[in-house]
């Protein structure tokens, strides 16, 4: 009986993950399926699973190939200079438009990974990445700027730490950031 129980439990570890994943992803998928999905069913009676995902898809990829072109520059401008004339709005945008670049973007800023003692003592050491060598502006001369990502969220936390106290990782920056989202149990290559 107990074997039995523990074959249960690693079949449990092996599905669990794996189902987690794809329920979540076919959440979402559904979610988006459904905001152009049901318009489409209750206006013209037609009705495809998946029309939603390849509308946004498709969507989302002309308008990234309108926002490359000569055209989109002025509106581009302008929304900035509103933005601008808006205070909270223009943190809001400008914080969230730097988080999106940072992680998609063409100049991705967590490319540094590095590890930083916390506690010289007891020999504490936290994962991140650098995100400023220079803090001079700030009158911090021998201090960088580190994020350290949370485990199992979408958040972190900006240090400023003495430059001495980093040193930097051979590993990947995805490598380095799946450790520490997982809570340091995903394995590195």
């Amino acid at each position: 009986m107990k074997r039995i129980f523990t074959y249960f439990l690693q079949g449990l570890l092996f599905s669990g993950p794996l189902a987690v994943t794809l329920y979540t992803v076919f959440l979402m998928f559904d979610f988006v399926d459904r905001l152009v999905r049901d318009p489409l069913k209750e206006h013209f009676q037609f009705d495809v699973p998946g029309i939603g995902v390849v509308v946004l898809f498709i969507t989302l990829t002309l308008l990234g190939l309108i926002g490359q072109t000569i055209l989109a520059r002025p509106f581009i401008n302008f929304t900035k200079r509103l933005l601008k004339r808006a205070p909270l709005l223009n943190v809001i945008y400008t914080s969230l438009n730097d988080l999106f670049t940072a992680f998609v973007g063409k100049e991705k800023k967590f490319n540094i990974p590095v590890k930083v003692c916390i506690n010289r003592e007891n020999n504490l050491w936290k994962l991140g990445f650098l995100t400023e060598k220079n803090l001079e502006d700030f009158g911090l001369n021998e201090m960088v700027a580190v994020y350290f990502p949370h485990s199992y969220n979408f958040s972190g936390e900006l240090y400023l730490v003495p430059a001495e106290s980093v040193e930097l990782i051979g590993l990947s920056p995805s490598e380095v950031m799946k450790f520490v989202v997982s809570g340091g149990v995903t394995k590195v290559n």
